[in-house]
């Protein structure tokens, strides 16, 4: 038997490093289904925060989507690249604690560069939206990769852990959208949401760092540090929010509003949505109409009918309730029906604009196309379409079959107008001319000459009818205002509108048509 030299001593293997622990089952799914959950909280909050200053139009939609995805590739790819190199234990508490300071300074971020990048740009769309979005997004993203890698233990069972954890973050990202677009918007502020979720991701990132800390003091160092990094860059989070500027008195379901005195005109109030310009009525007097366009409305409702008739009136889209209490006030007696998408903007027309529901005056809360469809045949002298998501009228609201359904509502005498917003090229309201001309058979277009020649961007105003209209009256009524002002038909109507397409429920590229040419 032959033994080994002296002095000779075979070395050890070398010893390889501890894998790092898996987390519990339960912690695991948790935290993948809290950490994709809060992805799309933001993502939804996220058109919340930015419509104030760029709008809610399908390119501020398309940019959140997109720009949220992005943060979530990123965060998912550095997540994995980082778990590859590093203990996964070491940086989820640190992961979540970041992703909460990141939330909470997201507010007052928005709000100070929302000042700057005001308007529908696409750069600042997509700039105001990836401060919104992307920080805290691709922090949150990084989670589940992390935790993945502590739970692949087993390589014979990766492909069941990675599914079975993908399918929790995608049922947590589903709970969320649903949560937060059903229950936390309509009944919670902005504020209240994003600082909630900061609050929920700090406290859940400190608690797992107590957790491993004891499990192992070698994973997390100090917990104490990340407290007070928390603490206080929450609470600068907060100080900013306090001092940043807030363009909202009220945050409905579908909006920052906020009313605004008139300096000129005592009685006088602005109605602002998202920041735009929205309505204006006088608490004193409501037959003060001070935009173009609602002089144009009175001036069809004041020639579609005797004067002093009372009218059967319907309202897509209530706003200030502007035009309902000039027809209740020229003409008594009217019955007013106003079908408004925002409960939130009725409640703040009944403290702040005057409104007063009654015999005169009803308001009903619901989308405009459902509550159409269920109204009688032949039951109204006068339907005003007014309604707006920002400076856009919503594409559902804008399309043939729309037309159609308002055509059976409005009696065989009755008039429709329809308040449109357009720039040049003018491709939509050409388009929207010929869709609601494919179904009433005698048309009108008031809109001021330099809007016509495609000079600058303006409201415009479809007037219809299946029966002729009193033009004549309405030219003599309109040559009445300060502000001169166009009106088509006939020829020059059919001149103006060319080969326009016709909107259809299947093909309405509302958005696209209002974009810049």
């Amino acid at each position: 038997m032959n033994s080994p030299s002296p002095g000779l001593v075979e070395p050890d293997a070398p010893a390889e490093s501890a894998a790092p622990r898996a987390l519990p089952n339960g912690l695991a799914a948790f935290l993948v289904f809290y950490s994709s959950g809060a992805v799309l909280v933001l993502e939804t909050a996220a058109l919340r925060l930015v419509g104030p200053y760029v709008g809610v139009t399908l390119q501020v939609t398309s940019s959140v989507i997109g720009i949220a995805l992005a943060a979530i590739a990123y965060g998912a790819w550095a997540g994995g690249w980082l778990a590859d190199k590093r203990n996964p234990r070491t940086m989820l508490a640190p992961a979540l604690v970041l992703s909460g300071i990141a939330t909470a300074i997201t507010l007052p971020a928005v709000r100070y560069a929302g000042e700057v990048l005001r308007g529908g740009a696409t750069g600042a769309i997509l700039l105001l939206v990836a401060v919104a979005v992307f920080a805290p997004a691709m922090l949150l993203s990084a989670v589940s990769p992390l935790v993945i890698k502590l739970q692949l233990a087993d390589l014979r069972r990766t492909g069941q852990v990675v599914g079975r954890l993908s399918g929790i973050g995608t049922l947590g990202a589903v709970t969320a959208t649903l949560v937060t677009g059903f229950v936390l918007v309509a009944a919670l502020p902005s504020t209240v949401i994003l600082f909630g979720l900061a609050a929920s991701l700090g406290v859940t990132g400190i608690a797992l760092g107590v957790y491993l800390h004891r499990q192992d003091r070698a994973v997390l160092p100090g917990p104490a540090r990340v407290k007070a990094a928390l603490a206080v860059l929450g609470l600068a989070g907060a100080g900013l929010t306090m001092v940043a500027p807030n363009p909202c008195d009220v945050e409905t379901a579908y909006h920052c509003a906020r009313v605004e005195a008139d300096p000129d005109r005592p009685d006088g109030r602005t109605l602002l949505l998202n920041s735009a310009q929205h309505s204006y009525v006088d608490l004193a007097d409501p037959t003060h109409l001070k935009y173009a366009y609602t002089r144009w409305i009175g001036a069809v409702a004041d020639v579609a009918a005797p004067t002093g008739q009372r009218l059967d009136a319907l309202h897509l889209g209530g706003g200030g309730f502007t035009m309902p209490r000039y027809l209740t006030a020229t003409r008594p007696g009217t019955d007013n029906l106003v079908f408004e998408i925002d409960g939130g903007l009725v409640e703040l027309g009944e403290r702040r604009l005057g409104v007063r529901q009654g015999p005169e005056l009803r308001a009903e809360v619901g989308d405009a196309r459902l509550l159409v469809a269920g109204e009688p045949t032949d039951s109204r002298d006068l339907v005003v379409g007014d309604a707006f998501g920002h400076l856009v009228v919503p594409w559902h609201l804008a399309t043939r079959e729309m037309a159609a359904d308002i055509r059976r509502v409005t009696r065989p005498t009755g008039v429709y107008v329809q308040n449109v917003i357009d720039y040049p090229p003018l491709r939509f309201i050409r388009s929207e001319v010929a869709t609601v001309a494919a179904e009433f058979e005698h048309l009108a277009l008031i809109a001021p000459a330099e809007a016509l020649a495609g000079e600058r961007g303006s409201n415009f105003l479809i007037v219809a009818s299946d029966t002729p209209l009193p033009l004549v009256a309405l030219r003599a009524r309109l040559d009445a205002d300060a502000e001169p002002v166009s009106l088509l038909s006939g020829d020059t109507l059919a001149d103006f509108v060319g080969d326009a397409l016709v909107l259809t429920d299947d093909y309405a590229p509302v958005d696209q048509l209002l974009a810049n040419a």
